[in-house]
């Protein structure tokens, strides 16, 4: 679409398989400040998901339905549901986020006051009111995690005294950024299938002058894992896949080639142990 608007915000939804939330999830974004546009995008769905999103593009019109017929991935979903919008604003929402109806007004105001580009992620908690470590964190460091086991831990900790926290990455489960830089830096790079493409994005984004904050006192419930837990092997190949193409992408150049050997290593052998853990777990 062409015309960006000066205000509001498009909030893009990924689904596949998101029948147990996506009610709630539209339910609440139906509701939510500052929301002039949803876009909900479909990877491949076979369960009631289309129904729910299409009763709720009826009853809404600022509510537009992508059905992709297989499962691109979640990057392609994303730059999709982007595109179909002109918001100034994206917000980029899981499916199994359920959000205040001041959350993303909150974010968007906090983003205003920043005074220049940034990405904004939320304070993420499960149903019990404990945090996500996901939702703060740093760049990985492939050579520190061969040498460290701690390294291996992106988490940064919370800091409640700051409103606005600084960080290198935050979790793409819930991320404001404003459109003018996600198409600045060409959107999510599609090459992802499900898996690091919002480290990928946030790296980006700082190297085009970007800052990066989470919003600490803007709390967000993220329910965790609907769309993944009926092909818990085939989640964690791809999660596996896409650490390699961001050790590839960003250090490999850098590192000598038996470090490089070494982080492939760490990375393949690693996979059949996780994805049986995985497996066990979901059966």
């Amino acid at each position: 679409m062409t015309g960006i608007q000066t205000d509001g915000i498009c909030a893009v939804v990924v689904t596949h398989e998101s029948a147990s939330t996506i009610d709630d999830c539209l339910q609440r974004l139906r509701g939510a400040e500052g929301i002039v546009q949803i876009r909900v995008v479909d990877n491949g769905s076979c369960d009631a998901t289309l129904a729910i999103v299409q009763r709720h593009a009826s009853l809404d019109p600022r509510l537009h339905f992508i059905g992709n017929p297989d499962n691109p991935g979640f990057a392609v979903a994303c730059n999709q549901g982007a595109r179909d919008g002109d918001a100034a604003w994206i917000a980029f929402v899981n499916p199994d986020c359920l959000l205040e109806a001041d959350a993303l007004r909150r974010l968007s105001a906090h983003a205003a006051g920043a005074g220049r580009d940034v990405v904004l992620g939320a304070d993420l908690v499960d149903e019990a009111g404990t945090r996500d470590a996901a939702a703060r964190r740093r760049d990985p460091d492939f050579a520190a995690m061969l040498r460290s086991r701690a390294a291996r831990d992106l988490s940064i900790a919370v800091d409640d005294a700051q409103a606005l926290q600084p960080v290198q990455a935050i979790s793409g489960a819930v991320m404001l950024v404003p459109r003018r830089l996600f198409e600045r830096i060409g959107g999510f790079d599609e090459a992802y299938r499900l898996h690091a493409e919002d480290l990928d994005l946030c790296r980006r984004a700082r190297d085009a002058g970007a800052r990066l904050f989470v919003a600490n006192d803007v709390q967000v419930v993220h329910v965790r894992g609907v769309s993944s837990r009926a092909r818990p092997v085939f989640v964690e190949w791809h999660k596996h896949r896409g650490l390699w193409r961001y050790f590839r992408k960003f250090e490999s150049a850098r590192r000598p080639p038996h470090v490089r050997a070494a982080v492939f290593a760490m990375i393949w052998l690693r996979f059949p142990v996780v994805a049986l853990r995985a497996a066990i777990h979901a059966a």
